[in-house]
């Protein structure tokens, strides 16, 4: 195959990548990305909807797939894998359970798909990676997982919240607009309905969550203007 060939057929994958990983994506974003014209990049959109790949365009805005349409990793590349599993280590030193089992399962399938050498190197690399505890405080929790779908889902949350240096705990009804990690703590930025404000919960106080099915309105701040206002 020509070079020309192989450098398309490369850049062709990268793109229906970056679609499967974005909901939308702009010609101009592309073009940058990939250091190509825009005339090329609606080449290249044009020959993968010829090849079958359900590509929607909406008019001012971008590109995105059909809903539902996804197609199965092709490969990982050595230092594709290496990071992943160097991101590993640091993950196992989490604090919240749920997050340690959702990415320890994720790079379980991650290995099922390399090949056999590729495997076996990424099992030599985490065997020889170690990352040390940055605090010797003990914080738990178990509550992150759920936090992060009823964030993305718009649902209301019910925290069971115990305040600290006391043993009673309260209920607030919230509505999750960010999650932010410290060095020793996940922390749950929500909008708080009997506050009427927006306040940050500790995940490891945190004792019990329960998501409701009733949505909120999503908040149109950003967690930039988030953060100046509180910086404020």
């Amino acid at each position: 195959m020509p070079a020309n060939d192989t450098s398309r057929l490369s850049r062709l994958t990268a793109i229906l990548n970056q679609l499967q990983a974005k909901r939308m994506v702009t010609a101009t974003a592309l073009a940058e990305k990939f250091g190509i014209s825009v005339r090329t990049v609606y080449r290249d959109i044009r020959a993968l909807e010829q090849s079958g790949v359900p590509i929607l365009t909406e008019e001012g805005k971008g590109y995105y797939l059909m809903e539902g349409y996804r197609i199965p990793p092709i490969s990982f590349t050595e230092t594709e894998a290496n990071a992943l599993i160097t991101a590993q280590q640091f993950v196992l030193k989490n604090k919240d359970a749920s997050f340690v089992k959702a990415y320890t399962d994720a790079i379980d399938k991650i290995k099922a798909v390399l090949r056999h050498t590729a495997r076996e190197q990424a099992e030599m690399l985490s065997s020889r990676t170690a990352v040390s505890e940055s605090s010797a405080a003990v914080h738990t929790s178990n509550h992150l997982a759920i936090l992060q779908q009823a964030l993305t889902g718009f649902n209301l949350v019910q925290l069971s919240y115990q305040k600290p240096g006391e043993d009673k705990t309260e209920s607030r009804t919230v509505e999750p607009f960010a999650i932010l990690s410290t060095q020793d703590n996940w922390l749950l930025v929500a909008w708080c309905r009997l506050r009427n404000d927006f306040r940050n919960f500790r995940l490891d106080r945190i004792r019990q969550v329960i998501v409701s099915e009733d949505k909120f309105k999503p908040h149109e701040l950003t967690l930039e203007a988030y953060f100046k206002k509180t910086w404020k």
